[in-house]
């Protein structure tokens, strides 16, 4: 009901977060096509310059995307008119004297951005947050004092939701959230993370996951609640003053999946060393791992991609290519496939088939089943680090090296 309620928000053929208008990865309702191939259903082509793994959103026509050059010197956002792929927007945002060093397999522009009527809201992590205009480009406003050292470059995605812009900043060195004023930029609150990371190595107090809002049951009846992953916890908070209501404690660091919402639990990824997916109910105060947690499952847990979950069934694909589908009540695996490359980019649903995206440009299409029954298999010339995005019945898929809209024919 949530995601529905979300999506009914949002403008019709608006796409204004990575994971969809829900949050959650589903396009239902949309009739996409299950094949395609640089010759086949490909309606336009739009090479996007430099180095960015930040999925594109969809606003009022345009998809917006950011990009960088290797170095990270220049942080630029771009504007693709959905209709005939022409760039109608490039622009440097931010200029960087002395970029930090990134991991090889990360960007300077991994954080995608997220969209509201009138307005773009694009984030760099350390590097700066700004506001455009979403018809001329130009920065409403920005901040570049939100700072962390994300060791191996920038990758958590921020969240707009409920008049409010929520940032994640777990660095090697702090790790906090802000919650600002989309209108003006104001800091409403920040929370440092109480979990002890004190004495962990550097490495592993870092994260890189991007945070989800829900409603759980309280003592005054139901109230909102920010549901925000980091190393070795996930929290729940007020989204109105920061104050922390609940702590999960379990393994892991550097998650970059999102956690999932399904009726009153949570499903997370713990991130590295090796992924656990872990499920808890909400609710509760103060530390809550012991009287919440429900289970816990270690086959093919992805770090990077985020999963979907469609009926009772969770369907994942680990970095390493290895699709399953996990019973949610039990979380027991029913079943895993290996699909052949490795993976970064999120998992679409759309009604009963899934969609998934390998850094060497095959994808997969299955469906969410209770055997994996694989489709079809298409390939394009580079890779997917990005996540999809839905534009009625197309999709907007960013390879490394281009924008392309997939639309089967009328």
């Amino acid at each position: 009901m949530l995601s529905l309620l979300l999506a009914l928000a949002a403008g019709p053929g608006d796409w204004t977060d990575y994971r969809g208008p829900g949050r959650d990865g589903h396009a239902d309702g949309a009739e996409l096509p299950t094949a395609w191939s640089e010759e086949e259903n490909v309606a336009w082509k739009t090479p996007i310059h430099g180095r960015g793994w930040s999925s594109p959103v969809l606003l009022e026509g345009r998809a917006w995307l950011t990009t960088a050059p290797p170095t990270g010197d220049t942080l630029s956002v771009l504007a693709v008119n959905l209709e005939t792929g022409k760039v109608e927007v490039d622009r440097v945002v931010f200029a960087i004297d002395e970029p930090e060093h990134r991991n090889g397999l990360n960007s300077y522009a991994s954080p995608s951005p997220v969209v509201e009527e009138g307005r773009v809201f694009v984030h760099f992590g350390t590097y700066g947050t700004a506001c455009l205009d979403s018809t001329s480009g130009e920065t409403i406003w920005q901040r570049t004092d939100l700072n962390c050292d994300h060791l191996e470059g920038p990758g958590s995605s921020p969240l707009l939701q409920g008049g409010r812009l929520f940032l994640h900043l777990d660095g090697a060195d702090v790790q906090y959230l802000v919650a600002l004023d989309p209108a003006t930029g104001e800091t409403l609150w920040r929370t440092e993370r109480s979990a002890d990371l004190e004495p962990l190595g550097p490495d592993l107090r870092k994260a890189y996951s991007t945070p989800l809002l829900t409603r759980m049951a309280g003592e005054d009846g139901p109230r909102e609640v920010l549901v925000s992953s980091a190393a070795r916890a996930t929290y729940g908070y007020d989204p109105a003053t920061g104050e922390e209501l609940w702590r999960m404690d379990h393994p892991g660091f550097s998650m970059s999946s999102r956690p999932l919402l399904v009726d009153d639990r949570v499903i997370v990824s713990t991130g590295f060393n090796r992924a656990e997916l872990w499920a808890f109910r909400l609710g509760g105060a103060g530390n809550i791992t012991d009287e919440a947690f429900l289970w816990r499952n270690t086959r093919g847990v992805p770090t990077m991609p985020s999963s979907v979950i469609v009926g009772a069934r969770l369907f994942q694909v680990s970095d390493r290519g290895m699709a399953s589908a996990v019973d949610l009540e039990t979380g027991e695996t029913l079943w895993q496939e290996r699909l052949g490359e490795d993976h970064c980019a999120s998992l679409l649903a759309s009604g009963d088939l899934i969609y998934a995206f390998g850094v060497e440009g095959k994808a997969t299409v299955f469906r969410a089943g209770g055997a994996f029954e694989k489709l079809h298999e298409s390939q394009l010339e580079a890779g997917f680090m990005a996540s999809p995005a839905v534009h009625g019945d197309a999709l907007i898929l960013r390879t490394k090296t281009h924008l392309y809209r997939i639309e089967g024919k009328k």
